[in-house]
């Protein structure tokens, strides 16, 4: 008996652990103008029928000050607001966090976090919305299968500037 436990438990042993994971990467351009204020984006997953499948991370101003209003213009992000924001309760642990200055940012999601652990295989778009006060708005897709070993990039023109996606099996 303690021989065929020792061959069962060895064989689950070899067998390996696949972890999926999904980085982006997201580019907040520095913009030459005389009112500068750090952009509202939100980053998320849509499945084939366009709806939220997983809201990877929202920046925004956490609370009012001199620089930013708060969730003021989180409805300024347009398709994000319609389609998961005003649903949330803010904030959302693990999902929202402050505003980034200008430069690139990285951001890395394991299939055992909670954004993605419910994401079942299959053909998805990631989605980068940004709006700005006294600034513009933007949104960039980029399409991925998960979980299979995928690449993918978008430029923005202004708001945004390069997003990249990499899907790693």
């Amino acid at each position: 008996m303690p021989t065929s436990l020792t061959i069962a438990l060895s064989g689950l042993l070899g067998v390996p652990v696949y972890a999926a994971q999904l980085d982006v990467t997201v580019e907040v351009p520095k913009l030459n103008v005389a009112e500068y204020h750090r952009p509202y984006v939100a980053i998320w997953i849509e499945g084939a029928d366009n709806k939220t499948a997983a809201d990877l991370s929202v920046w925004y101003q956490n609370t009012d000050t001199k620089e930013g209003h708060g969730t003021k213009w989180l409805p300024d992000l347009r398709q994000w607001w319609r389609k998961s924001g005003r649903t949330l309760e803010l904030p959302v642990d693990g999902v929202t966090g402050p505003t980034r200055p200008a430069g690139r940012h990285s951001l890395s999601f394991g299939d055992a976090q909670p954004q993605l652990a419910g994401l079942a295989p299959g053909q998805y778009t990631l989605v980068v919305e940004a709006a700005r006060e006294v600034g513009g708005r933007e949104l960039l897709k980029i399409p991925f299968t998960w979980p299979a070993a995928s690449t993918g990039k978008a430029q923005g023109k202004s708001e945004l500037g390069a997003v990249s996606l990499a899907v790693k099996p």
